[in-house]
């Protein structure tokens, strides 16, 4: 290899890593920018929930197919129609004049996304090895959680300085670097293999995770078994008293065994399968994904809350919200300096172990500090402390994965380990947002009984407060007459926050816990 060849690779490392934080930023910067959205176009709330999720669903559904895709058709080529597609996607959003426009280019923004993530990844595997790939791989993780937490913050500036559009807009000259970076650092790799894609694989890749993805997210709205909310598409209702969300997990199982069944037939005729069903012999591939899916159900979960909380009890704005967030960022970018003076030196697993008790404690600890007379000061140590762990754990557990998956076959391996994250981090948001709201709910409704206020307005009261996360907190700090109520509200949203964070460091230590199926041995590395 030529001397000039090294710094051209790690520069290639930079671009990858800038396409991985423009869908990161993206998936956590909408958040901030929704109340400005509903105010100019005076969207419902059922449109706001699906310009929150709509990418999220299309994203998780379409990863697998387009990580075995890229094996295929080159990776770096699908990574730039992705990164295309997701700028073209960002234009129509920072200029939809309607609800149902920007809830469209929210879903192509979706399908960009999921050629970006694999195939970020599977050019990794395909671009670094022995050391230096665990060194890209800390950079690869540390840029994930980093942007997690930059998002509300660029969002938060951008949406306050300018408009919740430009929040869209920042994606456009991002797009435009990635794609002249990459053409001129990356070199393009694919798998050997030029067999056709499974078609019949992919269809039913996408009915098996859409209806479960969208299931997991609605399950709190629409109910879990009867209905609880009528959903409601344009003229269309729901007319039945069973819900849509047990009927779409029903959909997602029947999609799984007939997926599986397929994948098994179509390699006992030696013909390719869109998921490498042989890969999960591969003790550390599958014991992974096992562990990077319920590491995922806690992972994140705080920066869902955390948000909320700050700005609707604590009074900040998002500006100031972003701000404390950046704490996370910094201890997730310093993870990346130690991770790389780790790499070789210490069995990976042992480093994703140590990030996980580091997150742990920060998560435990922001729980603790949680209360609706809570200051800022000491959240921060403890974010920070989170930001290392999630640095930590996030990248060397993708190397744990795919570290013996062979390199032909390292687009289908990372997307299938990145389906295991977007899965369990969709699970995570079902169950962290409904003991959020739950909490919340069954906490103030006692308050208020004791307050001795009537059935209807106690229901009332906890209706507004829940239906919008919070935000009606304020209006009721303003009036006299309910001040007293919005000082129940405050302490009840903060024992829901605390009861999430709670329940995110469980599912941390349970992810933990099944690290201990991965084994001790440093992983063996293609030279």
């Amino acid at each position: 290899m030529s001397q000039g060849e090294i710094p051209r690779r790690w520069a290639g490392l930079v671009f990858i890593s800038i396409a991985v934080s423009l869908i990161i930023v993206d998936s956590t910067i909408v958040n901030v920018a929704v109340p400005s959205i509903v105010e100019e176009l005076r969207i419902s709330s059922t449109e706001v929930q699906w310009v929150q999720e709509a990418y999220t669903l299309v994203f998780a559904s379409l990863l697998l197919v387009f990580g075995s895709l890229a094996d295929r058709v080159g990776r770096r080529r699908l990574m730039l129609i992705g990164v295309t597609v997701f700028a073209l996607a960002s234009i129509a959003a920072a200029v939809a004049p309607s609800g149902g426009l920007l809830i469209l280019a929210r879903l192509v923004q979706g399908i960009g996304g999921s050629m970006i993530l694999p195939t970020t990844l599977s050019l990794i595997n395909a671009t670094f090895h022995g050391r230096e790939r665990g060194i890209a791989f800390a950079v690869w993780g540390s840029t994930i959680g980093g942007m997690a937490a930059v998002g509300p913050l660029l969002g938060g500036w951008l949406t306050t300085a300018f408009s919740w559009r430009w929040a869209f807009g920042i994606n456009i000259p991002l797009g435009i670097l990635i794609v002249i970076g990459v053409l001129f650092t990356v070199a393009e790799s694919r798998s050997d293999r030029r067999e056709s894609i499974d078609g019949i694989g992919a269809v039913l890749s996408v009915t098996t995770m859409a209806p479960l993805v969208f299931g997991l997210i609605e399950g709190r709205t629409y109910g879990w078994w009867t209905v609880e909310q009528t959903p409601q598409i344009g003229p269309w209702e729901w007319s039945l008293p069973l819900s849509p969300v047990p009927i779409a997990f029903a959909l997602a199982a029947v999609s799984l065994v007939a997926f599986v069944a397929w994948g098994a037939h179509r390699q006992r005729t030696g013909r390719s399968t869109l998921l490498a069903l042989g890969l999960f012999r591969i003790a550390s591939f599958r014991n992974g994904n096992i562990a990077a899916a319920v590491v995922s159900l806690g992972e994140f979960g705080i920066i869902l809350a955390l948000p909320l909380w700050l700005q609707f009890v604590v009074g900040f704005d998002a500006l100031q919200t972003g701000l404390l967030l950046l704490s996370l960022a910094i201890g997730s970018f310093v993870a990346s300096g130690i991770a790389g003076a780790l790499s070789g030196r210490a069995a990976p697993v042992w480093i994703v172990r140590a990030g996980l008790a580091a997150e742990i404690i920060g998560v435990a600890g922001v729980a603790l500090t949680i209360g609706p007379d809570a200051t800022w000061g000491p959240l921060i140590p403890f974010l920070f402390i989170y930001g290392v762990g999630v640095g930590l754990a996030t990248a060397q557990l993708t190397g744990v994965v795919l570290a013996e998956v062979p390199a032909g076959e390292s687009g289908a391996a990372s997307g299938t380990q990145s389906t295991s994250r977007q899965l369990g981090a969709a699970l995570g948001v079902a169950i962290l947002g409904t003991v959020l709201f739950s909490t919340t709910s069954g906490v103030l409704a006692a308050s208020l009984d004791n307050r001795g206020l009537p059935t209807e307005q106690r229901d009332q009261v906890v209706s507004q407060v829940v239906d919008s996360a919070g935000g009606a907190i304020l209006g009721l700090e303003q009036s006299p007459q309910t001040r007293d109520i919005a000082e129940d509200a405050r302490a009840a949203f903060s024992d829901g926050t605390r009861a999430a964070a709670f329940t995110a460091a469980g599912f941390l230590t349970l992810g933990l816990a099944s690290t201990l199926t991965l084994g001790t041995a440093r992983v063996r590395s293609r030279e």
